[in-house]
């Protein structure tokens, strides 16, 4: 049986060629995002038979596979006796350090357009010329070379020969995978109710194309549901790669959790979580450079030995096994997973790693993505974290320190007119602009051509940090329209220019585009459309919500309606220090409190403590690290001696993702509508989506606070035999707007407790 592998010219050689050590963090960014307008200009000075942006396409035969390579060649020009293969490349490198052979890789790629060039129109030889372009000057060199078709076949067999040992492991796992895949059964002996009708809905979406909304309670068994149809589909020749995204580690555990089951009963996959660099680099200071960190020297000469590794011995790569083979092969542990993110069949990752436009896995090319689709776990937390990605800033404090440290020097002057203009912005007073500051823009552009040219020749943390920033600001100006706002905060001295993202579903909807499939799914997308609305949803898209498959009655809900509002709270306090001990003494067993603010927590547990000091507590601390937030949640045992109950902040790191199943916890409340504080970007966005015909207050400030109370109740009842409290304590919880946002599992709440 022959193997079609399907792979772009330029990924191909890439894969073989590539070598040395990892390059700083900027690399040649600048030179990449130049590379269109200046492989334009070269263009126009084409003559009128010569051709720009020539597609080209081969299958080659290799042992028992064919190999299908395709891509564009920059230039092909044209004389009476004669074909040239132009291939341009932009540098922020000085010219006089380019030789030819310099970049192999860029050879390569030119040389397997030639080929199948010459291929195609019975050619027996072509020149191939690397066009090279300083970005800054605009000054061109360039090589040549004069090919056979025999020297070019040679050369473009020696490399599918580099490439077949990677292949060969490639292919024997697919037909595995696509065996194990076909003939898997759902783990376990029946489905819990609901989860079919969630598992066939995201199977439809898959075979269908589509895009689908699913709101599934807590405890149905979400992860599971959605994994186990994609995998399915890949058995079916639907699929060959998805991911699995989420916003927080304790869900990513879950979704690892559901494929080694998945591999517990058969199945044959490559599952890959890729952890976050800061976390997972073996170094102090994260620093990519030779001479600060040894895994980054020659990483790219170990890479591809490392890869074809641990696909051959691992199915489930996590944290550990990524950071075993790291070690091994002394490549870098992050650099190495993205590598992974390519090869594997399905990726376990941030949300940013598929809809940030600054770090996402952008070699994802086209016909992948055909055959790919993304799960988005508690899709609710997209919103914020979208706004987050899709917005930019810089200070003029940063320019001003560059100016000065740069003395004499052309980057100097470039920091200067920047910190110039931001004095302008505040002599105006035009703090709020629906516009974008083009003027800006320009100069950050030409701020980030010295900034390469100086990080080439030397290490300054501030210069590396100010330079990041501005790529991000370029970057996402080239974003903005009528969903963005421009916003300067003026603090003493300091002037801060943001380009503040208010609707990010243009943006999710774009980075989301040629998906076979999306899913987005949460226990709490209520109300559903304010999500589908803010998470690019179109009309066609499919919707479904599923109702907790538990007896309602299991869960008593109470409504307390004592004001929480800033200013009541002095005056509210003691009655709901006492009603916490009227809820906690209406069932044996451990319970939770959530609270809007760390203050009012605090405030709470002192007043708490010291009127029952006989009752155990704990209490959430700021910026807890992973080991003290597990420790945290481990004095939730279903055996402890005496009740336990815990302080924590609604929205935080307790609210979500955690799972103490059983006896392990009894009673949650909440307290407050978990309203975001007033401030000057909700406000922003209160009144942009009221001028587009909104309820802006409600898009701003209640929908978003809600979200949080339904996620904290959701740790509550997480299986059929779950039982507990759950009580609200806020008077708005009574008013008919938050009545509505209720799920039908709390509408049979009772209001007041009976001491």
């Amino acid at each position: 049986m022959t193997n079609a592998v399907k792979i772009s010219v330029r990924n191909l050689v890439e894969y073989v060629f590539r070598s040395g050590s990892i390059e700083t963090g900027f690399r040649t960014s600048r030179a990449m995002n130049e590379g269109t307008r200046i492989h334009q200009l070269i263009q126009k000075s084409y003559r009128d038979q010569d051709q720009k942006e020539v597609f080209v396409e081969a299958e080659i035969p290799y042992e028992d596979f064919v190999v299908r390579v395709d891509g564009r060649c920059d230039g092909l020009l044209k004389d009476e006796e004669s074909v040239t293969i132009d291939e341009i490349k932009s540098t922020v490198h000085l010219l006089d350090d380019v030789q030819e052979d310099t970049h192999p890789v860029h050879w390569a790629q030119a040389i397997f357009y030639g080929y199948i060039y010459a291929g195609d129109h019975n050619l027996t030889k072509v020149t191939i010329q690397l066009t090279y372009i300083q970005v800054k000057t605009m000054e061109q060199k360039q090589f040549r070379r004069v090919m056979t078709y025999e020297e070019m076949e040679t050369f473009v067999y020696g490399v599918i020969e580099e490439y077949a040992s990677f292949l060969r492991v490639k292919i024997k796992h697919k037909q595995k995978r696509n065996k194990t895949s076909k003939t898997l059964a759902f783990p376990f002996e029946t489905y819990r109710e609901g989860q079919r009708k969630l598992a066939g809905a995201v199977y439809k979406t898959i075979d269908d194309k589509k895009t689908l909304f699913a709101s599934a309670s807590t405890g149905i068994g979400k992860t599971i549901s959605t994994i186990f149809p994609a995998v399915k589909a890949i058995g079916e020749g639907k699929l060959e790669k998805l991911f699995y995204l989420t916003a927080k580690t304790i869900t990513r555990t879950a979704a690892e959790e559901a494929f080694q089951l998945l591999i517990d009963h058969g199945l044959d996959i490559k599952v890959l979580t890729i952890t976050a660099k800061d976390k997972i680099c073996f170094q102090e200071e994260t620093i990519c450079t030779s001479e600060k960190c040894p895994f980054a020297e020659g990483f790219y000469d170990r890479l591809n030995g490392a890869v074809i590794d641990i696909l051959e011995q691992e199915k489930m790569i996590g944290r550990s096994v990524i950071e075993h083979y790291a070690r091994k092969h002394r490549v870098c542990p992050f650099e190495f997973s993205l590598e992974l993110a390519y090869a594997v069949d399905a990726v376990i990752c941030d949300y940013n790693y598929i809809f940030d436009p600054r770090v996402s896995l952008k070699r994802l090319m086209e016909d992948q993505k055909k055959k790919t689709t993304i799960l988005v776990d508690e899709a609710h937390n997209l919103v914020d974290r979208a706004r987050e990605m899709y917005s930019a800033a810089i200070n003029k404090s940063n320019f001003l320190q560059l100016k000065r440290e740069f003395k004499n020097n052309r980057l100097a002057t470039e920091a200067k007119a920047i910190n110039d203009h931001l004095l302008q912005v505040k002599k105006s007073e035009e703090y709020l602009r629906k516009g974008l500051d083009e003027e800006l823009v320009e100069l950050l552009e030409s701020f980030i051509m010295e900034a390469e040219i100086e990080l080439l020749k030397l290490e300054n943390e501030l210069l590396l940090e100010t330079y990041f920033a501005a790529q991000t600001f370029v970057k996402i100006a080239k974003l903005y329209n009528e969903q963005f706002l421009t916003y300067v905060d003026i603090h003493k001295s300091e002037v801060r220019m943001k380009l503040f993202c208010l609707d990010p579903s243009e943006q999710i909807l774009k980075m989301g585009k040629g998906f076979r499939a999306r899913v987005f799914f949460s226990a709490t997308l209520i109300p559903a459309d304010y999500y589908k609305d803010l998470l690019g949803g179109q009309s066609a898209d499919y919707v479904i919500s599923i109702p907790s498959p538990f007896v309602r009655e299991n869960t008593e809900v109470i409504i307390q309606a004592l004001s929480t509002r800033y200013r009541d709270r002095e005056k509210t306090m003691e009655p709901m220090i006492h009603f916490f001990k009227d809820v906690i003494d209406k069932k044996d067993g451990n319970f939770l409190i959530f609270f809007p603010s760390y203050q009012y927590m605090r405030n709470a547990y002192e007043q708490f403590t010291e009127s029952y000091p006989n009752v155990s507590t704990i209490i959430q601390d700021v910026g807890m690290a992973e080991t003290e937030r597990e420790d945290f949640l481990a004095e939730f045992k279903s055996d402890r001696a005496e009740r336990l109950v815990g302080f924590v902040v609604l929205g935080g790191i307790f609210s979500e993702g955690v799972d103490l199943k059983g006896d392990r916890l009894q009673g949650v409340i909440v307290v407050g509508v978990g309203m975001p504080q007033i401030g000057l970007e909700r406000n922003i966005i209160k009144d942009y989506f009221q001028s587009v015909g909104k309820n802006g207050f409600d898009y701003a400030y209640v929908y978003p606070g809600m979200n949080k109370v339904l996620q904290a109740g959701g740790r509550l009842i997480r299986s059929d035999s779950d039982t507990g409290v759950i009580a609200l304590i806020d008077d708005r919880f009574l008013q008919m707007k938050y009545q509505a946002l209720l799920p039908y599992e709390w509408q049979h709440y009772r209001v007041g407790c009976d001491a």
